[in-house]
């Protein structure tokens, strides 16, 4: 059998698949494992089934050993694993793609709706047990009918977000480095722009792009700074449910507080779970703890597929969804 660690807690049922066959070394504690602990609870290990919590880099590697063969990451986001290392050293990543698209889509949606409408401001009202009244001009929000929502980042997740919000009766104009797969442009209405124009134009910005380091071709990290929230619209509102890093918060504190946009809606921060302060003191944006594929179906087929990928590689085979290409 194979030693096999998971290092951090994950629904039991991917669990049980790897306890199946092989010898599982579970981190069960409900907080986050540390580095130092990571590193040699991962000794001699032949797979290990990481979260985005844990860096997997050379230093990562050189502990696990020369054995390792696969990390199966349970995310689809993979911005945590220097997949160039691992290839170097012949060891097989993977992700889970696919199984959280609605769930996450689902959030972003709803991010939007809590922002334009005004709904977490409004709940804070009643909690704090602030006096209020009805009035036709009380805490007015913006309806979504024959607005204009800009997707950045027309994957799978970009294309059901676009499709909730068609159902909204949006427009739907997306900006990617490929073009969105034509049965969904045709389905939506979708215009494809470019990112200047998506600024400009959308009443909704939302984002669904990978995190790429800055330096590297197509870098995203800081995608949205200050130049680009002062090219939206005032009226305009920005939804992260992508990766933190994407969002320049200190520009976007500031750009909330002078008015430059209307608000926001984030699951995701730069240094989670660090929250900017200034965030905090806004009644203009609605901040939720990284809940993207929070629901217990998807978590669980999520812990399932990184193990079915991490046991394929240890019989020989190839993973359902590598991210490395050896």
């Amino acid at each position: 059998m194979a030693k096999v660690v998971i290092t951090n807690r994950i629904p039991a049922e991917g669990v049980a698949l790897l306890e199946a066959e092989h010898d599982v070394t579970v981190w069960d504690e409900a907080e986050c494992i540390s580095r130092e602990t990571c590193l040699e609870l991962i000794a001699g290990a032949d797979a290990v089934v990481t979260l985005l919590t844990e860096k997997v880099d050379d230093e990562f590697l050189d502990a696990a050993g020369d054995q390792l063969k696969v990390v199966a990451n349970v995310a689809v986001g993979y911005n945590n694993i220097d997949v160039a290392a691992c290839e170097k050293r012949g060891v097989v990543a993977t992700n889970t793609p696919k199984v959280l698209t609605e769930t996450t889509a689902d959030t972003a949606f709803g991010l939007m709706l809590m922002a334009t409408r005004r709904f977490g401001e409004g709940e804070r009202v009643i909690r704090s047990r602030t006096p209020w009244q009805w009035g036709m001009f009380y805490m007015l929000g913006m309806g979504l009918q024959d607005k204009t929502i800009g997707i950045v980042g027309a994957g799978q997740i970009g294309i059901a977000m676009a499709r909730r919000a068609k159902a909204f009766g949006m427009d739907v104009i997306y900006t990617d480095a490929r073009e969105m797969e034509a049965s969904a442009a045709a389905e939506l209405g979708a215009k494809r722009v470019d990112m200047d124009e998506l600024l400009a134009t959308a009443d909704v910005v939302s984002l669904h792009c990978p995190l790429i380091p800055a330096g590297q071709d197509g870098a995203t990290h800081h995608l949205i700074d200050a130049a680009a929230l002062a090219r939206m619209k005032p009226t305009a509102y920005l939804v992260n449910s992508a990766r933190g890093p994407i969002v320049d918060e200190a520009a976007l504190v500031e750009a909330l507080k002078k008015g430059e946009i209307a608000g926001a809606g984030l699951d995701v921060f730069e240094d989670e779970p660090t929250v900017h302060e200034g965030l905090l003191d806004l009644d203009n944006v609605v901040l939720l703890p990284h809940l993207g594929s929070a629901t217990v179906e998807t978590r669980t087929a999520m812990a399932e597929l990184a193990a079915r990928n991490a046991l394929a590689v240890l019989r020989g085979e190839a993973p359902e969804t590598p991210v490395t290409s050896i």
